[in-house]
């Protein structure tokens, strides 16, 4: 295994590509969502249960990459991982209908699921070698696979090509560009007397306050992406071309704050970044949810993005310190953060239908500005993720 800081640098290369793959795979599926409805002739309602199931399928099939890791090493099983959640692009664009749908997306939300964890456990690997925060960078990196990933969706569906003739392709290219980067990521294995983790279990108490903060952070995103075009659309009377740049706005902020947020991170610690970041996201918010026309609302997007950027990165770098099966530990954290995706547009919806959408990002608001006294919860693992030093001056300054 690499000690030294060159090969430490080849692997922090090797699995940030992992990162970028794994978002371009998720961006190359967003962008053709419309085009799948289309072509399976899918009503609102039975696209919106479709696409439940990727979330379903990511829950209870991510405790399982723990043993896979255990069993295979971290190598092999993210090479085997990532090529299935590559190829899980194929199936969706074949399925001839909404029961086959249903089963192709949980499939894709499982081989999504698993090879998450893995990736993560393993850059919380190279991070704790380095002895410096990397995994906003690495989050940043599949937030970059996924823009550029939807904007060749975009173009494509531009072209009018079908489902079919770009999802296959993409699967196979993404498939070539995920196996060779693997080539450069740490081959983690357990010490020879390591009993193998259970095949499913309940995640350790650690993971679940973890989670929970994560969940803020996860409820907002979903929320901003699911919602901000409709939102100025309907709140502010936007036109369609403007409404589009809400969700332009907030992901493009997303992407760059996780790309800067290492830097952040070493220079403030993991426990004040986040709060930073909550207080951020929080003024976002109230400008939205204040906005009488988009010149205000953007902007508000736009800080909820930079302020959540950081917050799930830093999660699960703190579940990876925090025991010691990191893949189980980031399981837990993965599994909460994942249900929050799936039931946040689902309770943004319900509340608008019974209020307003002003109301609704009143609760974003709210949740977001929790992470301002939940972020203590990240402190388990500041040490490796934030560097020793900053984490003594938290202890010492009681943050």
């Amino acid at each position: 295994m690499p000690s030294s800081p060159r090969p430490l640098r080849r692997a922090r290369v090797g699995i940030a590509a992992v990162f970028a793959v794994h978002g371009a795979v998720a961006g190359t599926f967003a962008s053709r969502i419309p085009a799948l409805q289309g072509a399976d002739h899918l009503s609102a309602g039975q696209l919106g249960l479709a696409l439940v199931m990727p979330a379903l399928g990511a829950s209870l099939a991510m405790p399982l990459a723990g043993r896979i890791t255990h069993r295979l090493g971290s190598k092999a099983a993210l090479r085997l991982l990532l090529a299935l959640w590559c190829l899980a692009l194929i199936p969706p664009a074949v399925a001839p209908g909404l029961p086959s749908l249903c089963l192709a997306l949980a499939a894709y939300g499982a081989a999504a699921g698993m090879a998450d964890v893995t990736m993560n456990a393993i850059g919380v690997e190279v991070e704790s070698r380095m002895g410096r925060a990397i995994m906003s960078g690495l989050h940043g990196m599949w937030s970059f696979g996924g823009l550029v990933a939807a904007a060749g969706g975009a173009l494509a569906a531009r072209q009018h090509l079908g489902p079919r003739p770009h999802l296959l392709p993409a699967a196979v290219v993404l498939l070539a560009i995920g196996q060779l980067a693997c080539t450069r990521v740490l081959d983690v294995r357990p010490e020879p007397e390591a009993e193998a983790p259970p095949r499913f279990s309940l995640p350790p108490r650690s993971a679940v306050v973890i989670g929970l903060v994560g969940f803020c952070a996860v409820f907002a995103e979903g929320a901003g992406m699911d919602w901000s075009g409709v939102y100025l659309r309907d709140v502010t009377h936007a036109a369609p071309g403007m409404a589009a740049m809400a969700y332009t706005a907030f992901a493009c902020t997303m992407a760059v704050a996780r790309l800067a947020g290492d830097a952040v991170v070493r220079r403030l610690g993991p426990v004040r970044a986040v709060r930073a970041g909550g207080a951020v996201a929080a003024a976002g918010g109230v400008l939205v949810v204040a906005a009488t026309g988009p010149a205000v609302a953007i902007p508000g997007f736009a800080l909820i993005g930079i302020g959540i950027a950081v917050v799930v990165p830093l999660a699960f770098a703190a579940a990876g310190h925090a025991g010691p099966n990191p893949s189980q530990a980031i399981a837990g954290v993965a599994t909460v953060t994942y249900t929050s995706g799936l039931v946040a547009p689902a309770i943004v919806g319900s509340v608008a239908q019974g209020s307003s959408l002003r109301v609704s990002f009143a609760l974003v608001t709210a949740l977001v500005a929790m992470l301002v006294l939940a972020a203590g919860a990240l402190r388990s693992g500041a040490g490796a993720a934030g560097g020793a030093g900053q984490a003594q001056a938290q202890e010492r300054a009681g943050v």
